[in-house]
């Protein structure tokens, strides 16, 4: 693997072994995901005090079994495996009177973390100790959405600087997930294939032909930041769009979508009637789930303009990536090069994980 030439003009991709090896693979676990904060929930899914909510951290991949506990209403992460034997603790959504019990030799831990008690301990030395404390999570928050990261090396609010700037206008407050609208997906194909596809309109009039007619295509383009990019979706004339008010730099744009992509695997998509936030999560080299979930603040607006029909572009985007990952393979593929106005995004993808790999 090369590193990327941050010229755009002269850049040639990452190379199509990057998404076949399983040695690269297990580097990008390593060097990029295993540091990366991730999305897991709005505070509303665990808003009531004692709440508990267990979770897989990129399950199939990182698959690191944490949970979430409201002590007080302070929302804290810790590992969800008893410090005693390795038992997971929490198996399902619930709420703890006290404490939390492992129910295979009885050890306990507070709502903050902390060994509280085990049965027949007589005779132990230097018990107890640290180690007996469930391991803490780092948690951040990007309005009411919690992140957690197993060893952050860059604050989130600084990879989602830009994109509080520039939707902070928008009604979170009105937010409402919605998990019959919420879909996953698996499909045969590398998890940066799927985001290299997501970071660029340049396939939009050949491959979603519904979409092409609801977006000013002429007016593509992107706009790069440290750890994030967003592609911003013109409306044709007279079709569905934000009402941007003033304090807002887009104010006067007919603007469809806001497109914000968060490295290295998160995509949050604003829409007149909500919000669609879609995780991909690698599984192994050639596979990859992809997760949408939606929040929607304005009912009257679903399945009208660049918001509508996500379920058809989706499989429109599956085909095609499933596609490349067949050619990706070929012992005659070596490489491909960045149109410079359509595909910065993905320049701009190939580059973070160039850099974070070479480090």
């Amino acid at each position: 693997m090369k590193k990327i030439n941050p010229d755009i003009t002269e850049a040639k991709t990452l190379e199509g072994n990057f998404y076949c090896s399983d040695q690269i693979f297990s580097l990008v676990k390593e060097k990029i995901f295993e540091s990366s904060w991730q999305f897991i929930c709005s505070k509303d899914e665990v808003d009531d005090p004692d709440t508990v909510l267990p979770f897989y951290l990129l399950e199939n991949f990182i698959s690191e079994p944490l949970l979430l506990l409201n002590n007080n209403n302070q929302i804290n992460c810790f590992s969800n495996v008893c410090t005693h034997r390795g038992n997971i603790l929490v198996e399902e959504k619930t709420k703890i009177k006290k404490n939390i019990v492992c129910n295979y030799h009885g050890k306990s831990f507070a709502k903050n973390g902390e060994f509280c008690f085990m049965p027949e301990t007589d005779g132990m030395k230097n018990f107890p100790c640290p180690d007996d404390n469930l391991t803490k999570i780092k948690t951040a928050n990007f309005f009411q959405f919690i992140f957690v990261s197993l060893d952050p090396i860059i604050p989130l609010e600084v990879i989602t600087k830009e994109m509080t700037d520039r939707v902070s206008w928008l009604p979170f407050g009105d937010l409402n997930l919605r998990k019959d609208l919420s879909k996953s997906y698996e499909i045969d194909a590398n998890w940066a294939l799927y985001c290299d596809n997501y970071l660029e309109g340049f396939h939009i009039p050949f491959i979603h032909k519904d979409l092409n007619a609801t977006l000013d295509y002429k007016k593509y383009d992107v706009e790069l930041f440290e750890y994030s990019n967003l592609q911003i979706g013109y409306a044709e004339e007279n079709d569905i769009c934000f009402d941007i008010p003033k304090s807002s730099v887009d104010y006067g744009q007919n603007i469809a979508a806001y497109y914000f992509w968060v490295f290295p695997n998160m995509m949050f998509n604003f829409y007149p009637w909500g919000l669609s936030v879609n995780i991909v999560k690698p599984i192994n080299t050639k596979k990859t789930k992809i997760e949408f979930i939606s929040y929607v603040w304005d009912e009257s607006k679903l399945n009208i303009g660049a918001g509508a029909d996500l379920d058809k572009v989706e499989l429109e985007d599956e085909e095609i990536v499933q596609r490349v990952q067949k050619g990706v393979g070929s012992r005659f593929y070596k490489h491909g090069r960045f149109s410079p106005r359509m595909e910065k995004g993905v320049h701009h993808f190939h580059s973070l994980i160039s850099n974070f790999l070479f480090k």
